[in-house]
């Protein structure tokens, strides 16, 4: 367990901080980047959690603490050694695999786009997945340089795709989803 008996420590106060290794990088590294955005989106996460209860917001507390296993993951470089650190697991992306099916299944099929929004809760996991897909690119960009273990961009990946999905089920199962109009005011 993280002990952490003082939060400010001056470590970055020249714009560099410290990976989970120990080694030192500009705060605007693109590692650095892309958990700083799982970091935001787990924070808007939260502010959804205001407006769930039941089921979606066990959910929504079991990905929070997945985001907290991606960000560990992703402030690690990345060993052959598997021992070593904790990383995104296959198991992980499975729930969210397993979860996005059975709740799509209860929604109203899509005929066009939907723009983010309808209820508070929709409105805010749209919010979340827009970060979390600035996360994904984030990641890819690190990786044309490093390497990283293959979970992590899947599991970011499926979560854009569940909270898509959570989102129309917050709009009453897509029944209430503001759907996108071409064109409709050229």
């Amino acid at each position: 367990m993280i002990k952490l008996d003082k939060i400010y420590t001056r470590g970055g106060d020249s714009g560099i901080t410290s990976l989970g290794d120990g080694s030192r990088v500009p705060k605007n590294n693109p590692r650095v980047a892309a958990y700083g955005s799982i970091d935001e989106a787990n924070a808007i996460i939260g502010v959804v959690r205001l407006e769930t209860s039941g089921e979606l917001d066990l959910m929504l507390s079991r990905i929070q603490n997945d985001l907290f296993d991606v960000g560990a993951d992703l402030c690690l470089p990345f060993t052959p050694d598997k021992s070593k650190g904790l990383r995104v697991s296959e198991q992980q992306v499975l729930r969210l695999e397993e979860d996005i099916d059975r709740l799509n299944g209860q929604l109203e099929p899509l005929s066009t786009f939907i723009l983010p929004g309808g209820s508070t809760s929709s409105a805010y996991l749209h919010l979340a997945r827009t970060v979390v897909r600035r996360a994904e690119r984030e990641i890819c960009e690190f990786l044309t340089n490093e390497v990283s273990g293959k979970q992590i961009l899947i599991y970011v990946n499926r979560l854009s795709d569940f909270l898509f999905v959570v989102a129309r089920r917050e709009n009453n199962c897509g029944r209430a989803d503001i759907l996108w109009v071409p064109g409709r005011h050229q």
